[in-house]
C-alpha cells in the first residue's frame, strides 16, 4: 500500500489529538454524540459501528428531512467516498460510484431486496422519493462474501419509513419550489393487538429544466420535466413470543422528458415486496426465512418511432440461521436469486433469458475484550457463468476508549449485465464476470464530542468489462462491443469527522482522495474525480434547526480516453427547519446558492466534439409544511 497513505493515518493521531486538548474544557457540556448506533448491514446482523471492521456509514431520519424537495442522489452526494453523475435534472438517469468503482459494482437494496436493474446493472436512484426513506446504511468496500455478486464497491440498503407505536400516528407534508415544484405525502402507523402495521403514498411533480445545456436544436430548448407517485406499506405480526411475521411493499412509478432531438419521454416503474418471517428457535438461535421480488419496468420512447421496453425481475428467497456465542455469533445462510429479463425494442422481442443463482454463505462476529473480528466465506453457484468463492477478513483493535485500528480485505466479483451478454447486435454471451480484492485499514478516534476516521483502501479489478472492444460475430458496433479487457487499480483515502463545537454548534466534513486508473492506459476511470468532499455547519437551538453545506469535486473525464474534461465545482447549499409546536414543522433549502454553472456529464464525444453538456440547476429553493403526530 502507498507509503504516503500509510503516513496519512500516522499524521492523524496529533491532529485529533490536539482537537481533543481544544474541546475538552467544554466537553462536559456538548451536545453528545452518536457513539453506537446499529447496523444490520455490515454483516447480516445487528452489529454496532464502533466495533464493526468494515467501513459504514449510517443516515438518519433527521439528515433526509434536512434534504426535503431534493433527490436521492442529492443525499448520497454527500456521503464519504460516494460521487454522483447525472444527465440532466430531477428525474434524469443518475450514477453513483462508491469509492471509484463502477456504477454497476454496488449492490442496493429496498428492505434487503435488490431492485438494481438487470439489463444495465444499475439503480434508478433518481425514481425512489426520499419522502419514503426512514433510514440508509452504506458498507464501502467489497461485499460478495455478504451479499454475492456486483459488490465491488459496496453496498447500499434503504430502509422504508416505518414507526413502532402503540396508537395510531398520522404525518404527512406539502411543499413548493423552483422550476414549478410540487410535493405532498401522507401517511400513518398504527397498531391492532400484535399487528403493527402503516401506509404511505408521496407525490412530486416539477416542470424542471432542460435536460441538456444551451442545446443546438430548437425543440431542446424546452423544460424536460418529471413526475413521481409512490407508496409503501407494511405489517408485522408477533403472532408468539420470538415469533414474526412481516410482510413489505414499495412501488415507485415516474415518468421524466429528455432532449434527443424531438419530444422524448421515458417511465420507470420499480417495486420491491415480499415477506419475512423471523422465529426465535432457543436463547441462542434464530431463524429468518425470507422471500421477495424486485422489478424493475422501464419504457423509452426517443424519436417519432424508436420505442423500447425492458422488464426485470428479481425473486429472492433466503433462510438465515444466527447462533450466538458466548464471544460472537456465527452465521449460516442460504440465498437463491432468480432473474428474469424480457426487453422489446420496436414492439420486436429482443431479449427473453433467465438466469438463477445459488448463494451458501458462512459468517462469524466476535468481540473480544479490545479484540474484533468478522470473518465470512461464500460460495455462488450460477447457471450462467458457473461457480465463484470469495472471502472476507477484518479486524480490529481498541488502543484505547477513544482509539481504534481495523483493517480487512475482502474479494469480490460482478456478473455481467443481460445487455452486455444478449442485447441484439451488441452482447457476447462468454463474457466472464469481473473480479476484485480489496484491501483497506482505518483508524479511528470518538468521544462524546468528536468522531473522526481515516480509512485507507488498495483495491484491483480484473477483467473488467468495458465497452470498447472490436467487432465481433455477435456485435457489429465495432470500438463499443463489451469485452473483458481491463485491469483497474484504485488507491485512496476518506477522512471524515463530526465535532460538537458548543451545545448549538457542530461542524461534519468528509474527504476522499483518490486515484481510479486502468492499468493498460493510466487513464483516470470516467467521471470519477480525484478529490472531493462535503461540509456542513450546523446550528441547533430551541425550535431553530439551521445549516449550510459546501460540497466540491475536482475535474473529472467524461470518456475513456480522457479527451473531454469536465471541470471542477464548489457548490454552496443551506437548509433552515423551525419547529412551529410539537406536531407541525416548517422546513426550508436552497441549493446551489451561488448559483454556480457545473456540469457532472456531458454528451460529447469523438464523434460530435460539440454536442451540449447535460444541464444542472442553478439557485433553487424549496419549502415544505411537515406535520406529525410522534
Amino acid at each position: 500500500m502507498n507509503k504516503k497513505i500509510i503516513l496519512g493515518l500516522i499524521a492523524l493521531y496529533p491532529a485529533i489529538s490536539l482537537a481533543q486538548e481544544v474541546f475538552s474544557e467544554n466537553a462536559s457540556h456538548h451536545a453528545a454524540l452518536a457513539l453506537d448506533e446499529i447496523n444490520v448491514t455490515a454483516a447480516r446482523i445487528p452489529v454496532s459501528t464502533k466495533t464493526a471492521t468494515g467501513d459504514i456509514t449510517v443516515v438518519t431520519r433527521e439528515e433526509i428531512d434536512r434534504m426535503k424537495g431534493s433527490s436521492l442522489p442529492d443525499l448520497l452526494r454527500l456521503q464519504p467516498g460516494l460521487q454522483i453523475s447525472t444527465n440532466g435534472g430531477m428525474g434524469t438517469a443518475s450514477s453513483l460510484f462508491v469509492r471509484g468503482t463502477n456504477a454497476e459494482q454496488v449492490v442496493v437494496l429496498v428492505d434487503g431486496l435488490r431492485i438494481n436493474s438487470a439489463t444495465l446493472g444499475t439503480t434508478a436512484f433518481e425514481n425512489l422519493p426520499l419522502t419514503l426513506i426512514d433510514r440508509i446504511e452504506i458498507l464501502r468496500g467489497p461485499a460478495s462474501s455478504l451479499y454475492g455478486a456486483d459488490a465491488i464497491g459496496g453496498v447500499i440498503q434503504i430502509f422504508t419509513r416505518r414507526t413502532k407505536t402503540n396508537t395510531t400516528l398520522f404525518y404527512g407534508n406539502i411543499g413548493a419550489g423552483s422550476y414549478d415544484t410540487y410535493t405532498g405525502s401522507a401517511g400513518f402507523d398504527s397498531r391492532y393487538q400484535a399487528l403493527q402495521f402503516g401506509a404511505q403514498m408521496s407525490s412530486y411533480d416539477t416542470r424542471g429544466i432542460s435536460a441538456k445545456k444551451r442545446p443546438t436544436q430548437a425543440i431542446d430548448r424546452d423544460r424536460d420535466g418529471y413526475s413521481n407517485l409512490s407508496g409503501t406499506a407494511y405489517a408485522d405480526l408477533e403472532f408468539a413470543e420470538g415469533h414474526n411475521l412481516g410482510l413489505r411493499f414499495m412501488e415507485s412509478d415516474g415518468q421524466n422528458q429528455f432532449d434527443n432531438g424531438y419530444r422524448n419521454y421515458s417511465t420507470t416503474n420499480q417495486q420491491a415486496y415480499g415477506a419475512t418471517l423471523k422465529n426465535q428457535l432457543t436463547e441462542h438461535w434464530t431463524s429468518t426465512l425470507k422471500y421477495g421480488v424486485g422489478r424493475e419496468r422501464s419504457f423509452s420512447l426517443n424519436g417519432v418511432s424508436s420505442r423500447s421496453e425492458f422488464d426485470s425481475e428479481q425473486t429472492q428467497i433466503t433462510w438465515q440461521h444466527d447462533y450466538m456465542l458466548s464471544f460472537g455469533t456465527l452465521t449460516f445462510a442460504y440465498d437463491r436469486l432468480e432473474q428474469d429479463v424480457l426487453t422489446f425494442s420496436n414492439s420486436i422481442q429482443s431479449i427473453d433469458k433467465t438466469r438463477n443463482n445459488d448463494g451458501f454463505m458462512l459468517g462469524f462476529v466476535g468481540n473480544h475484550e479490545a479484540h474484533s473480528i468478522q470473518l465470512s466465506a461464500r460460495e455462488d453457484h450460477n447457471t450462467q457463468y458457473g461457480n465463484y468463492v470469495t472471502g472476507g477478513v477484518g479486524y480490529g483493535y481498541t488502543i484505547s476508549p477513544e482509539w481504534q485500528i481495523t483493517a480487512q480485505y475482502g474479494s469480490a466479483f460482478r456478473a455481467p449485465t443481460f445487455n452486455q451478454l444478449y442485447f441484439p447486435s451488441f452482447g457476447d454471451p462468454v463474457l466472464k464476470p469481473e473480479k476484485s480484492d480489496n484491501v483497506e485499514a482505518s483508524l479511528r478516534y470518538q468521544t462524546s464530542s468528536i468522531q473522526a476516521k481515516l480509512t485507507v483502501f488498495e483495491n484491483h479489478v480484473r477483467d473488467l468489462i468495458q465497452n470498447a472492444g472490436p467487432a465481433t460475430s455477435g456485435c457489429s458496433f465495432a470500438g463499443f462491443c463489451p469485452t473483458n479487457s481491463g485491469k483497474v487499480e484504485i488507491k485512496g483515502i476518506t477522512a471524515e469527522s463530526s465535532i460538537v463545537l458548543n451545545p448549538q454548534w457542530q461542524l461534519t466534513g468528509n474527504l476522499t482522495i483518490q486515484s481510479p486508473r486502468n492499468d493498460a492506459t493510466d487513464n483516470l476511470l470516467v467521471r470519477r474525480s480525484q478529490r472531493y468532499g462535503n461540509l456542513q455547519l450546523q446550528y441547533k437551538s430551541g425550535d431553530w434547526d439551521i445549516g449550510t453545506e459546501v460540497s466540491a469535486a475536482s475535474q473529472r473525464y467524461n470518456d475513456a480516453e480522457n479527451n473531454f474534461k469536465l471541470g471542477g465545482y464548489a457548490l454552496v447549499n443551506a437548509s433552515l427547519g423551525y419547529k412551529l409546536n410539537n406536531h407541525w414543522k416548517l422546513l426550508a433549502r436552497a441549493n446551489n446558492i451561488l448559483d454556480k454553472d457545473y456540469v457532472l456529464a456531458t454528451t460529447k464525444s469523438s464523434f460530435s466534439p460539440n454536442a451540449p453538456d447535460y444541464n444542472t440547476m442553478g439557485t433553487n429553493i424549496f419549502v415544505s409544511l411537515n406535520y406529525d403526530m410522534q
